[in-house]
């Protein structure tokens, strides 16, 4: 996972990183956003569709091992998760393509709305500078891509494995004989999407998502279907904020099946060290062209080595 050379990419992303420790405080150790998280091992199997769409190895293999981080949001590895603010949640996950001669992964990050407060990184500097110093109702109410974000339904899920999450990006799938479709991925719970209100939230308490995680396993694994939405001709690709229509064709890439948890003793050491990366590095996938990709690419691996030295 290399650092952008781009030098705007990295005043970007480096603003971010100050900025989000300026909103959260200094977390050494924890992410910047989502900081509170638990990671989960489990298996992706692909479809026959997926591997039509994509040579890449995880849509071709039988099956590939995966790691899957839960998230809340915030900066705040404490937060309750019947506060608010934890809203919209995370799912990140980590196909594990090859251990040996070397680490060879590709990662999917999603979170549970489609949206984004901005287009470029930039703008979402800027938006996360105005809740720094108290001006984000001025700068909601005069840029409307952050307005949706802000206004969109992030309701409490009834547990991790009760909600959609949403990769926001579009991305390439290229097959064996060079066709490419642009997609955008989503995760759909194979238990069906479930949210529960606030004062329920309130009533199951502060631990009730992470410290749900055990109970749901015993009852069988926490499984996911990765569906892909395809882009109709003249659908814009390099924008996350303009979203695709809901009618759009959606085809079923595979199933992400969690069955444990990483043993508690290896968590933290996992959490510090694992980095995820937007950009996909694998044959098969491409990145689109939305300039958000870079920023978040920066930013996880500036603020990932901060974690990893703490």
């Amino acid at each position: 996972m290399p650092l952008p050379t781009d030098e705007k990419v990295l005043e970007t992303s480096n603003g971010l990183l100050s900025t989000f420790k300026g909103i959260f405080g200094p977390h050494p150790g924890f992410r910047p956003a989502h900081a509170k998280g638990r990671l989960l091992k489990g298996t992706f199997t692909p479809t026959a569709a997926a591997g039509a769409l994509s040579k890449a190895q995880h849509f071709t293999s039988p099956s590939t091992p995966a790691l899957a981080r839960f998230s809340s949001g915030t900066g705040l590895p404490q937060l309750p998760d019947d506060n608010a603010n934890g809203n919209p949640r995370g799912l990140a996950v980590r196909f594990e393509l090859a251990s040996q001669p070397r680490r060879v992964h590709t990662d999917i990050i999603a979170h549970s709305v489609p949206l984004f407060p901005g287009v470029t990184g930039e703008d979402a500097l800027a938006f996360f500078r105005s809740l720094a110093d108290g001006s984000v109702g001025d700068y909601v109410a005069s840029h409307p891509v952050a307005r949706r974000f802000v206004e969109a339904p992030k309701p409490f899920p009834e547990s991790f494995a009760t909600d959609a999450y949403y990769a926001i990006h579009a991305y390439k799938l290229v097959a064996t004989d060079g066709k490419g479709t642009f997609v955008r991925y989503r995760w759909v719970p194979i238990a069906g999407v479930k949210h529960i209100t606030p004062v329920e939230a309130t009533a199951r308490g502060g631990g009730y998502l992470f410290e749900g995680l055990p109970g749901l396993l015993e009852k069988g694994p926490i499984s996911f279907k990765l569906v892909a939405q395809v882009a109709a001709e003249g659908d814009v690709t390099d924008d996350s904020s303009q979203l695709w229509p809901e009618d759009r064709e959606l085809v079923e890439l595979g199933t992400l099946s969690l069955d444990a948890e990483v043993p508690q003793d290896e968590d933290a050491a996992q959490q510090k060290t694992v980095i995820f990366d937007p950009i996909p590095r694998v044959e098969g996938v491409e990145p689109s062209a939305d300039p958000l990709l870079d920023v978040r690419a920066a930013l996880y691996l500036i603020s990932g080595r901060e974690r990893r030295a703490a």
